[in-house]
């Protein structure tokens, strides 16, 4: 009997979303819905397991809990990529690794509704009005707004066209990025320097990887106009985090809206949490139905094929 662990399944959906009767006679499923930060509890929990399903960069499998669980022959992400497991480790060891497909359009989305929050301070005016307080700010319009969108890729992309539906005028930078391309995708190609001090919201979408940590620093962040804002889909490490937090506290930017933190869970007194001049989701950009239906079907496959002798989507770097 196979024992498969099924990670972080922070809404208890994993069971919905798929048929793991499938693996009935076969595997014994755990589902784990709480998260381990410290390393040894963890290794701890996941030693009898042969085979792991995470879901994303939630729980890190570094070299050091890699080592530490002999009998795993198999982990599943969902997605297929995964910064926070050493491939390269793992291949090593002889463990598998095997990604499942996802949507890119839902983070795009939650990118969207994280900018009119903030322009329109509707988590503000929610709660104003839940303690009897009728109107309390005044927002800003979108159109004619400059919106600067670092990575303009699958997800980025999407948000240029938001962008333009919504009359904003749309720049852009990547590391690759060129003129010809950034205008196929509906916006203009400019320097980051430029973007940071010409953007009236700047959202984050590019992968994060060693050329991008901390890519936002100090430095860039103080690039920005006071009335602007900062949105993070992507990763929080791309950001300096504790530049972003004296930024805010020096009010020298309007705010930042926030899906992906340094560490997550966060504490509840963590200086973003407590901050009046941010809205914060709890890395929900990919968590929608149609997405864990795909992430976790796909799981299920890649472990009927790793009994059948035979994984698919294999990532190998």
């Amino acid at each position: 009997m196979l024992n498969v662990a099924i990670l972080d399944d922070y809404q208890n959906s994993a069971l919905k979303m798929a048929n793991w009767g499938k693996l009935s006679g076969k595997a014994k499923i755990t589902v784990f819905n709480d998260h381990v930060h410290d390393r040894e509890v963890l290794i701890k929990r996941l030693r009898k397991f042969q085979v792991i399903c995470a879901m994303r960069e939630r729980t890190p499998f570094t070299k050091e809990v890699l080592e530490s669980l002999p009998d795993l022959k198999l982990l599943v992400t969902t997605g297929m990529r995964n910064a926070s497991i050493d491939i390269k480790t793992a291949s090593e060891l002889g463990i598998t690794v095997s990604g499942t497909e996802g949507l890119p359009y839902p983070t795009a989305e939650l990118t969207w509704a994280l900018i009119l929050a903030l322009a329109r301070n509707i988590t503000v005016e929610h709660q104003s009005v839940k303690e009897g307080i009728w109107q309390k700010e005044v927002g800003v319009g979108l159109k004619g707004k400059t919106l600067g969108i670092i990575g303009l890729g699958n997800l980025g992309s999407q948000v240029a066209i938001y962008g333009n539906a919504f009359g904003m005028e749309v720049i852009a930078w990547s590391q690759n990025l060129t003129s010809d391309l950034a205008k196929e995708k509906g916006a203009k190609y400019v320097s980051l320097d430029t973007l940071m001090s010409e953007s009236d919201f700047v959202s984050i979408h590019t992968v994060l990887s060693p050329r991008t940590k901390g890519l936002i620093d100090g430095s860039k962040l103080n690039l920005m106009k006071k009335t602007s804002y900062l949105v993070n889909t992507s990763r929080g490490p791309i950001v300096d985090e504790h530049a972003l937090i004296k930024i805010l506290e020096d009010e020298a930017i309007a705010g930042a809206g926030l899906d992906v933190f340094d560490l997550e869970p966060m504490e509840s007194n963590h200086p973003l949490i407590l901050s009046d001049r941010t809205v914060i989701t709890p890395h929900i950009g990919y968590v929608t139905r149609e997405t864990y239906k795909i992430f976790y079907e796909q799981s299920l496959e890649c472990v009927s094929e790793f009994l059948s002798g035979t994984p698919v989507r294999i990532i190998n770097s």
